[in-house]
Parts: structure tokens; sequence; C-alpha cells
């Protein structure tokens, strides 16, 4: 009779406690995420064990059953893994993912970018770098501006805000999504007020003694574009008394930056975003800089082919295009693309001017920009001088093991 209730209690725990799911990879498929890359692509899985629902945690193996990794489990997704931690005893419990998030915001604070709080912006938390494959947070003074690339890590939405709100004075938490996201993930969400107060229709933000107006809610991406923030203030070193032209301008901060930091002559800039022009317009008036830049609408290539025919010569030359690939199969198309942008640029720009070409599709590496501006190069007949190959700041750090999140290049050339 004494031993019947531990026995019992004993088969309770035993009933409750059940295996994690296990995903196994096809042979040869393990090198890269042995090597802590988080994406399991649907292609590389052999066969998966345990029924796992959307969000559920999994193990990952090889072939031969060696542990690799854990993660969470996505039907929805081409992405169907997402990893997280490479060690079989960490428990995915609250506290882990708190930790994750204040691992990302030390770095940040440590850095100076969470200094003048209530006018700075940074990005707080940066996916796949931060360890947090799926998650991107920005902070602009006390608003946070949250987006969901995974559909699993999106179910810790409750958690993320409780973070948010205890690490800091929020005043608003919003929630951004991105273009093709909610399709690839099975997300169910639209843009939307998760937290406090909806983001001011303007909010000032200062970046590098420049104040700027822009809008969280309807601006591109989260509102501005941060990760250029050290490459303006590097290419206004080469700009002094510059007659400079500037594609895709947007709210204008490579302008303000050549003018008011790098002394440049004059700018005339142009995005095809009528709404952009304008915050641009106003932008450059709020920083008593009106006069010496000049904002227009229009479309690159078009814009481009018509100042060369019109025979235009400019100092320097600025190119900051959209993502033009967002898939591995649009990876040839788009180097097409920066190909056609940048000879145009050249057929634009004196000798010996400064050219400034950028691309943020992680899909293209920095090896395939460098030999399409070889290409361009040949073409033209121009030589070029590479003087800087920049990138992402701080706030945006890269994972060695996940290339793909090095997805911004900045190159600032001399073409004679």
């Amino acid at each position: 009779m004494s031993d019947s209730s531990p026995i019992g209690s004993d088969v309770t725990i035993a009933a409750e406690i059940k295996p994690l799911p296990r995903v196994t990879l096809k042979p040869r498929r393990a090198l890269p995420f042995f090597g802590r890359h988080p994406w399991v692509f649907a292609g590389a899985i052999s066969r998966i064990e345990g029924s796992p629902e959307t969000g559920d945690e999994v193990i990952l193996q090889s072939d031969k059953g060696e542990f690799i990794a854990r993660g969470l489990f996505n039907p929805n997704s081409n992405i169907r893994v997402r990893l997280y931690v490479w060690d079989e005893s960490q428990a995915f419990d609250d506290a882990f993912w708190e930790n994750r998030l204040e691992q990302a915001v030390a770095l940040r604070e440590s850095i100076g970018l969470l200094d003048q709080y209530e006018t700075s912006g940074c990005r707080l938390v940066f996916s796949e770098a931060d360890q947090l494959s799926g998650l991107t947070i920005d902070r602009y003074g006390p608003w946070f501006l949250v987006q969901f690339s995974s559909l699993a890590l999106s179910l810790k939405q409750d958690l993320v805000i409780r973070f948010l709100k205890k690490r800091f004075q929020t005043k608003g938490i919003w929630l951004r999504t991105e273009k093709g996201i909610r399709e690839a993930e099975g997300l169910e969400i639209t843009d939307q007020l998760l937290d406090g107060e909806a983001p001011p229709e303007h909010f000032f933000l200062e970046e590098n003694k420049i104040r700027y107006g822009m809008n969280m809610v309807t601006g591109q991406k989260t509102g501005f574009y941060l990760d250029q923030r050290d490459n303006r203030l590097a290419v206004a070193r080469y700009v002094k008394n510059h007659r400079l032209l500037e594609m895709h301008c947007y709210t204008g901060a490579f302008a303000l930056n050549a003018v008011i930091h790098g002394e440049a002559q004059s700018v005339v800039a142009y995005d095809s975003s009528q709404s952009a022009i304008d915050q641009a317009t106003a932008n450059a008036e709020l920083n008593g800089v009106g006069n010496r830049i000049q904002f227009e609408t229009g479309k690159a290539y078009a814009v481009l082919e018509k100042l060369k025919t019109e025979g235009e010569l400019f100092d320097s030359v600025i190119l900051d295009p959209p993502k033009m690939a967002r898939h591995r199969s649009g990876i040839k198309q788009a180097l097409k693309g920066y190909f056609s942008l940048n000879r145009l640029a050249v057929d634009v720009l004196k000798p010996g001017g400064i050219l400034v070409t950028c691309s943020c599709s992680g899909l293209i590496s920095e090896q395939e920009f460098m030999q399409m501006l070889a290409s361009v190069s040949q073409h033209t007949g121009r030589h070029f001088q590479i003087l800087e190959q920049r990138g992402q700041p701080a706030d945006h750090p890269v994972s060695p093991s996940c290339p793909e999140n090095h997805y911004l290049k900045c190159v600032i050339c001399r073409v004679l």
C-alpha cells in the first residue's frame, strides 16, 4: 500500500514528459548546421519524428543520429526550423529568451547608442546576429518598432513586449511587417499597435548632429535607414566643394551629411517617392541647408539616362537602391540591374570623380558585387580605385555563421 502512491506518481510524470520531436537531415547536409547556421530548409530534411506543430521546439540531428542543435519548427515556411542553441541541455524557457534580448540590448548600451534617449535611434535586436533569428527591433526614442520574420518566434510576442516594458520607459510598441514575409512564413499579422501610444506622425531623430523628421508607421522599413549611419559620415570626407548627384535619396540623409559635414558645394537628389522627397526637402530646411540641396522625384534609370543625354557631369555620384534580390532565383537579374545602374552613373561622373555605390541585397555577396564593378570598369573603359569597402554599423552586427545577414555593402570608388 505504501508503494502505490510513488509508483502512480512516476507513471504520471513519465506520461507528461514527452521526448522532443526530432528532425533528421539528409546525408551530407549537416555541415552548415554543425557550423551554427540557423536556417534549416525543407529540402535538407529527410524525415520528421514526433509530429511537431508550429512553434514547437525540435531537435535537429544528422542522418547518423548525431545531435546538432535545437530550434523552433514551422511547417508553413521553407525554413522549416530556425536554430537557437547548440547545447542539448539548454531549456527554451522565458529566462532563456529574456537573456538573449538582454545580451542584444547590452551591446547597444555599451557603445553609446542608448544615449540621448529621447532623440536617438538604433537597431536594438538584429535577428540572426543577436541569436534571435526572426526578430528585429528598432528603437526611436521611447518608441519601439518590432518586426517578426519567423512565425514560430512571433508566438513569443507577449514575452518581447514584457521585456521591453521592463527594460525601458516605453511610450509605445508598434508592429511593422516586411514585404513578402507574411506569405513566406504563414504569418497572419498586420501593422498595428502592440502596447502604449501609437508613434507620432512626425518624430525628430538626431543622427551625426543632424535632425530628421521621419514617420515610423508609414515610412519605408521602420521609417529610417539606420544602417547607413557611419557610411554617411565616411562619404562626407570625399566630397568637399563637389557638385553631387544622389539617387534613391529617401529622406535625404546622405545629401545632408555631404553638405553639412563634407562641405559639398551643392547636391541634386532624386527619389521615386513624392512623400520621401517632401520629407527630404523639409529636413534640409530644418537644418538650414535648403538652398544647397535640390530634391526631385524621378526613377533612377530614367533620370540617369536623361542626364547623360544632356551631357551633365558631376564630381560625385551616390547610389543607394532598394533591395534587388529577395530570392536566390533573382540574383542573376539583380546583378544585371546593379551593372546597368552603375554604368549609367559612371557616364555622368567626371574623370577622377567619386562613385559611392551600395547594395542592401544580402543574397548578393561582396565578391559578386565587386565583380559587377569590375565589369562596369571594363565596359566603360574607366579605371576604378576602391578607396573604402564598408558595411553595417555595430548595431547591425554580422554572424560569420550566417553570411546572409552581412547584407549591406557600401563601396567608395575613385573613377579615372
